[in-house]
């Protein structure tokens, strides 16, 4: 069986994503009011979470795109009703929102209710009006690496002895991919 050579390029572009993403979660990384976990697996399955982030606002489970073209959000729903969308140039990535279902739930399970847990796209090669701010859809902030780090860096209600606690939960629960 041969692989498909355009499923193979998708990957490494996405993998590029990661990474760049991750080195710049990395600067912030303080080890004690900011921890970074990258690359954790989703217990009885192939999927992964590309990066965990325990903060003094909570616990952020993100994940990298390395996606080319606008960001936006669509309202497609009718006269009377809101329905929005994630459109990346022309396509229709809402189906990412959703995605992060399953990420989220593994990660609240794991928490147990000990911080909010929140969902966040970080879009790192796409492109952003020039007003552009992040915005939330289906309650997954969406936005793009410097918009996340101040998000990451407010004050919050968790203090430092409670974010190494939950990053080593985390860090045990869910190893490394």
């Amino acid at each position: 069986m041969t692989e498909d050579p355009q499923s193979t390029t998708a990957w490494a572009v996405g993998s590029d994503g990661e990474h760049r993403l991750g080195r710049y979660l990395e600067t912030l990384h303080d080890g004690t009011s900011i921890v970074v976990l990258h690359d954790r697996r989703v217990p009885g399955s192939r999927a992964n979470i590309d990066h965990i982030v325990v903060a003094p606002t909570g616990v952020y489970v993100i994940d990298a795109k390395n996606y080319k073209g606008r960001v936006q959000r669509v309202d497609k729903g009718g006269f009377f009703a809101t329905e929005w969308h994630l459109y990346v140039g022309r396509r229709d990535c809402t189906k990412l929102v959703t995605g992060m279902g399953r990420q989220l739930d593994t990660v609240r399970s794991v928490v147990d209710g000990e911080a909010d847990v929140r969902a966040a796209i970080c879009f790192v090669a796409a492109e952003w009006s020039l007003l552009a701010r992040p915005f939330e859809i289906g309650g997954v902030w969406v936005g793009w690496a410097k918009a996340l780090g101040k998000q990451l860096a407010s004050a919050g209600p968790l203090e430092t002895d409670r974010i190494g606690a939950l990053a080593r939960r985390i860090a045990n629960a869910l190893p490394s991919a």
